[in-house]
This record gives structure tokens, C-alpha cells and sequence, in this order.
């Protein structure tokens, strides 16, 4: 019985200090990305530039707030995704070149991607988390569409953001981010099919990020 209870605990604080390094990069990341982003919104895009930092401060704030959970994964691969396909949206930048669509387009593309991540995240409330775990199967809203309606939130706010500030690094970056998050919904999947609440969801849920395509 000992011995079991010092493993606990062993494990216990490994988790606790990867939560405080994960909150301590996000928030610094969020405060650079703010600080980098509002001294230029002085131009007709501002408001998109606004709307995607508070995009981001959402997710930031649950972040900061949510349940931790011992029965997230230890691998290295299920973290390294993770944090590529989190902090890496955060190092984008605005700037001065045309945006390559007219700008109520970004800006409707961001707003229902806003509204899409953002009733995911209320399905999750607490439970929202980072690396791959299971915090509790949501099957209801957004969930009925697609699996992951998060990942489809923040993806169509990084299209939209990218129309509208387009260049070589927002691309490089956007596109890094999105790979590592499909990896990150894959290795999600692989655990979550071990519960099969979840198996169910698959099975009545098709398309994991975009409907008909993936």
C-alpha cells in the first residue's frame, strides 16, 4: 500500500509541474502577442486584430483556469504537438501587405470561427485542457457536426487572419500550427477510443476537423 501511494504521488507532481509550465507559456506567449498586436491596430483592420486577440485570450483564460487531470498522456510526441499546434498560433504578427480577400470576408470567416470554438468551449467548460486526455466525452452542440469543433474554431480564425495580414511567416507559422493540431486530434483519438462512450461518438460523428474532407 505504500508503495503504491508513493507512485501516486510521484506521478502527481510530474503533472503538476508540466500544468504550471504549460499556463506559464501560454500566458507569456498571450502577453507578447498582445503587446505585438495592439500598437498597430490603427488601421481599418483592427477590429479583426482585436477579434483574434480575444479569441485568444479565451483560450488563454480557460487555459489558465481549467481542471487538471491525472489521466492526461506523459508522451514526449503528445506534447510536442501540443505545444506546436498551441503556443505557435500565438507568434503570428500583423503588418501592411493587401489582404488577399475583402476584409468583411476575414472578418465574417473569424467571427463564426469565434463563435464555433467558443460554444465548444462552453460543452467543455472546466474540462477544457491542453495535451491529450480524457476530461469527460461531450457528444452534444457543436460536437454533432464535427469531432473536434475547437480545432475547426481556431482554424477558420487563423484563415481569417491570414487573409487578412498575409505573408511569408503568418503562412510558415499557420501551416506548422495546423499540422501539429491534426497530430495533436489524432493522439486525442488514441486515448479517447478507450472509452467507448467515445467509440459510440465515432461512429454516429464521421468528420473529426472538416466535414466531408477530414
Amino acid at each position: 500500500m505504500k508503495k503504491q501511494a508513493a507512485t501516486s504521488w510521484s506521478f502527481l507532481d510530474v503533472y503538476f509541474v508540466l500544468d504550471i509550465v504549460e499556463k506559464v507559456l501560454v500566458g507569456y506567449l498571450f502577453v507578447a502577442i498582445v503587446m505585438r498586436i495592439v500598437p498597430q491596430m490603427q488601421d481599418n483592420r483592427a477590429i479583426i486584430d482585436g477579434l483574434l486577440l480575444f479569441s485568444e485570450g479565451a483560450a488563454a483564460f480557460l487555459i489558465l483556469t481549467r481542471r487538471p487531470t491525472r489521466n492526461a498522456s506523459l508522451r514526449l510526441y503528445d506534447w510536442t504537438v501540443t505545444a506546436v499546434g498551441t503556443l505557435f498560433p500565438l507568434l503570428v504578427s500583423p503588418n501592411t501587405s493587401e489582404p488577399l480577400a475583402p476584409l468583411a470576408v476575414c472578418g465574417t470567416v473569424m467571427v463564426l470561427g469565434f463563435f464555433l470554438q467558443i460554444a465548444a468551449k462552453l460543452s467543455l467548460r472546466r474540462s477544457f485542457g491542453l495535451v491529450p486526455a480524457n476530461r469527460g466525452i461531450k457528444i452534444g452542440g457543436p460536437y454533432k457536426f464535427v469531432r473536434h469543433p475547437m480545432y475547426a474554431g481556431y482554424l477558420m480564425m487563423h484563415i481569417g487572419f491570414f487573409l487578412t495580414h498575409p505573408s511569408v511567416w503568418n503562412f510558415a507559422i499557420y501551416a506548422t500550427a495546423l499540422t501539429a493540431q491534426c497530430f495533436r486530434l489524432l493522439a486525442e483519438e488514441r486515448l479517447l477510443k478507450q472509452d467507448p462512450a467515445y467509440t459510440a461518438f465515432m461512429a454516429t460523428t464521421r468528420y473529426r476537423l472538416v466535414p466531408f474532407v477530414f
